[in-house]
């Protein structure tokens, strides 16, 4: 039970909203930059597709990683767990700068194997933060998970357009790729690090946030009491080994949500089968050159950020599970969509696809995890949380994996 007053509900609203939607962009600003300047790593690491190896690379970390922490979740402290996830965006983040200048912007398989060592480490960062934020976020106020779902486009967008300004601020100097790529990575550092800090020292302590952990340490959770003990309130574990048996199961809560679950992992696999693999390298020669994937990656990034704000208005959020599953399945038409409009169709065709494919990743990433978690006590929706980053993880795994076979009949 908590031993200290539990602050207004609302209080510190918007302050909370606005820090959650920086601490999205810091939980995928590090990832998205890398994918970004696949420009740079192309020309650097011509015969090994930087593109698709990083993200297979990145996968396994993450889901692996994930699995363990989604079973072990109720024994671990949440603050520790998201403050390692940040820390580890920055030092990994700031090591993709130390490379780079160690070898002068050499390639070879050294400098890639160094690089895809640091996505192994993104890939850990990530389940560590997201898991951890998702399941912390799922038992508040439902505009606060939103806010750090658009936080994670919104990085997407930021580095595309930070990126294309880098590139275009030195398109005209020498070695101007690799200074853009530069000067981009030492701002996402130092934007890592400023998430560090947010969540250390000011997330804890805002009035909603502090009122909903206390609820869910009063419900029986022991995840939180080290954010709350950073707040300056207390807890105790009276009542707690009755307040965890009955509580229900990871088993029992994913049975119930098999289908939140399975929508999930649907999104992100057909999603990643075509993102950012196919988008930089297989759309064809077209009038805009080597700005040509850039401003396809720009545009899903864009269109994916608007999706995820489309469900505040509640009369279009879509809730229904059937209708949510029924939607999600058919985006399998995308598929044969973007292999025709590749071959057949000009670079306008397929940028309006490549809108509707962020567009509708954004939005149905939304509706499903803002719709999955109620009902339950503030221990089970953490639990929940978790489970269903796994499964989107699992998916985006499965998406990576699955781009390879755009490259059959292509050769190497």
């Amino acid at each position: 039970m908590v031993t200290a007053d539990p602050p207004t509900r609302l209080q510190g609203k918007y302050t909370a909203i606005a820090v959650c939607w920086l601490l999205g962009n810091g939980c995928l600003f590090s990832w998205n930059s890398m994918l970004t300047i696949t420009d740079y790593y192309s020309i650097l690491f011509p015969r090994y597709h930087p593109s698709r190896v990083l993200t297979l690379v990145y996968q396994p970390f993450a889901v692996g990683t994930i699995a363990t922490l989604a079973y072990n979740e109720e024994r671990i402290n949440t603050r520790f767990r998201n403050l390692f996830g940040y820390i580890l965006f920055f030092a990994a983040t700031l090591l993709v700068l130390v490379i780079d200048l160690a070898t002068s912007g050499r390639g070879g398989i050294g400098t890639f194997i160094g690089i895809c060592a640091v996505g192994g480490a993104f890939g850990i960062a990530d389940a560590h933060v997201q898991g951890g934020m998702v399941g912390d976020l799922s038992y508040m106020h439902p505009e606060l998970l939103q806010s750090f779902l658009a936080g994670g486009a919104a990085s997407g967008a930021l580095t595309s357009a930070l990126r294309l300004v880098t590139k275009a601020a030195f398109e005209n100097s020498k070695d101007g790729l690799r200074k853009g790529a530069l000067l981009f990575f030492a701002i996402t550092t130092f934007f890592e690090l400023l998430c560090v800090i947010l969540y250390a020292f000011v997330f804890p302590k805002v009035p909603i946030v502090k009122y909903y952990r206390s609820k869910a340490a009063s419900e029986g959770a022991k995840t939180v009491s080290a954010d709350l003990a950073a707040a300056g309130i207390q807890t105790s574990s009276d009542n707690e080994d009755v307040k965890k048996q009955e509580r229900k199961g990871k088993k029992q809560l994913l049975m119930e949500n098999i289908d939140y679950a399975i929508d999930l992992f649907l999104i992100y696999s057909l999603t990643l089968s075509i993102f950012p693999g196919f988008l930089s390298e297989d759309t064809g020669k077209h009038s805009l050159g080597d700005w040509y994937a850039l401003v396809l990656i720009a545009m899903y990034n864009g269109f994916d950020l608007i999706g995820r704000y489309i469900p505040l208005v509640k009369c279009i959020k879509m809730e229904s599970r059937k209708l949510l599953t029924t939607t999600i399945i058919s985006r399998i038409l995308l598929i044969p969509a973007f292999y025709f409009t590749s071959k057949y169709g000009d670079q306008g065709w397929m940028m309006l696809l490549t809108s509707f494919l962020g567009l509708s990743n954004g939005y149905l990433t939304v509706c499903v995890l803002t719709s999955a978690p109620k009902g339950y006590k503030g221990p089970e929706q953490n639990a929940l949380g978790n489970i269903l980053v796994l499964f989107l993880l699992a998916g985006i795994f499965a998406g990576v994996t699955l781009d390879w076979l755009w490259l059959i009949g292509k050769g190497w």
